[in-house]
């Protein structure tokens, strides 16, 4: 153990063989004492660095672009994090905990989470813009993330569903009684709450996903906040109740 923690202070993955032979004993003895890495690791009690967590995160981010969740290798990450198996599972016990860090790290969910809580109670005509903003401000340039994120959210994985669950739906049902709210108190068009969302949600997405392309086809199109901005404006317009 001595000399398994003067290597891993000198290099971030030392082979068993080199602990082995470094502490002058044979790797079947070495396995004999600890069957595998990890259980030296647990022994050692050693720690993940605090920026690990960061280099996992943008790690899974860039393998995300070529893999899904599911074919996504443990070992691959860590490795391209820089990080021992074993600390990877401290950090993130499993896929759907790595999942969550992601969307908690890189969707639009905490920020607009924070907002609901702040101005729940505000009218929509004063939530929605902030919401919005927030939203968008939070996604526009991660358009390969977010569609990363839409992928794996719409998997048929049950245990990725249940995160996405656990966070962004908790964000659409929030949002979904503060419209039906707002349509009881005749402030907005009577319609279902989902569709009222969807019908926001899904020109936003658009924009983030889509903005700069699609703007290059139509010159002097609005782009980034500013026409976000105008998409809920437009939608405050469409859900004004009919008089």
């Amino acid at each position: 153990m001595t000399q398994a923690s003067r290597l891993l202070a000198e290099q971030p993955h030392p082979s068993i063989a080199a602990i082995a032979t470094a502490a002058g004993v044979s790797k079947t003895t070495f396995y004999r004492v600890f069957p595998s890495r990890a259980d030296l690791l647990q022994a050692l009690k050693v720690e993940p660095k605090p920026e690990s967590r960061q280099r996992v995160l943008e790690a899974a981010v860039t393998l995300l672009r070529t893999h899904s969740l599911a074919d996504l290798s443990m070992d691959e990450l860590a490795e391209r994090a820089r990080i021992s198996r074993a600390n990877l599972y401290r950090l993130y016990p499993g896929k759907p905990a790595l999942f969550r860090a992601i969307l908690l790290a890189y969707s639009p969910f905490a920020p607009v989470m924070a907002l609901l809580t702040r101005m729940g109670d505000r009218p929509a005509q004063e939530l929605i813009p902030e919401l919005v903003a927030t939203a968008y401000g939070t996604a526009a340039g991660r358009a390969g993330i977010v569609r990363t994120l839409l992928f794996e959210a719409t998997s048929m994985s049950p245990e990725i569903q249940q995160v996405f669950r656990d966070t962004a739906l908790r964000v659409f049902a929030m949002i979904g009684q503060i419209l039906a709210r707002d349509m009881s108190a005749g402030r907005l068009r009577r319609m279902h709450p989902m569709l009222a969302i969807e019908s926001l949600v899904g020109p936003v997405m658009i924009l983030v996903l889509g903005g700069p392309l699609l703007g290059a086809a139509i010159p002097d199109a609005p782009s980034g906040q500013a026409a976000a901005m105008e998409l809920a404006a437009h939608w405050l317009r469409a859900m004004a109740p009919e008089t």
